[in-house]
This record gives C-alpha cells, structure tokens and sequence, in this order.
C-alpha cells in the first residue's frame, strides 16, 4: 500500500458548524423530554406558527397560559438557538433581536412538536 503522508497542502476537512438533521431531532427529543409544563413546546408551535419573534413578543404570547419571566424565555430561546441550531437571529433597525426557526428544520420540528 502506497500511503502517502499529510502535508500542508493537502486538503483538510472542515466540520460543518450546522449539526445535520438527524442529531438536531435527537437533541430536539432529549430536550422536549425534559418539558415538564409544555411551555418549550408551545415556543416552538409558535415560531412554527408566527416564524419570526422577538424575545418580548415570546414572553406576551406565553403570559396568556404559563407564568414566565423575559430572561427566562431569553434563556430558552438561546438554548435552542445555540445548542440545536434551529434559529436564526436578526437585528432590526431598533436593536431589537428577531428569532425565526431555520427553513431547512420547520419540517423536523412540525413532525415532533405539530403544529396547532
């Protein structure tokens, strides 16, 4: 066998910051099996359902049906913005932070969470 020895020059692989699909839904599953009250799952419904929110629109939607604090759903939105890679963030003219879930994923979360 002619092995030939890594150089410099050689090309090196690079590892996608984007996990792919299938450890996304298993991060997905772990961290939903944790959601005692339903509020991650009703986070998720409504980035489903509204794709684009900001953290205070977040926190007014959920006050309606569960009691929650503005750096309680911040917390919750950066878990699942950075852990999984499902949102992306945004900054408006007024630097205000919009998140949306990522086109590629909607379908994975629509199978785990549906959609209401």
């Amino acid at each position: 066998m002619d092995e030939k020895m890594h150089t410099s020059r050689d090309p090196v692989w690079v590892i996608s910051r984007h996990p792919d699909t299938g450890i996304v839904e298993r991060r997905l599953r772990s961290y939903l099996s944790r959601d005692r009250t339903g509020i991650r799952r009703e986070v998720l419904r409504l980035f489903i359902n509204t794709r684009s929110l900001s953290i205070a629109e977040l926190v007014a939607k959920l006050k309606t049906r569960f009691t929650v604090t503005f750096q309680a759903i911040a917390s919750m939105v950066g878990i699942i913005a950075s852990r999984m890679g499902i949102l992306c963030a945004t900054r408006t003219s007024g630097g205000v932070h919009n998140y949306e879930l990522k086109e590629k994923y909607v379908g994975i979360v629509v199978g785990i969470v549906g959609v209401n």
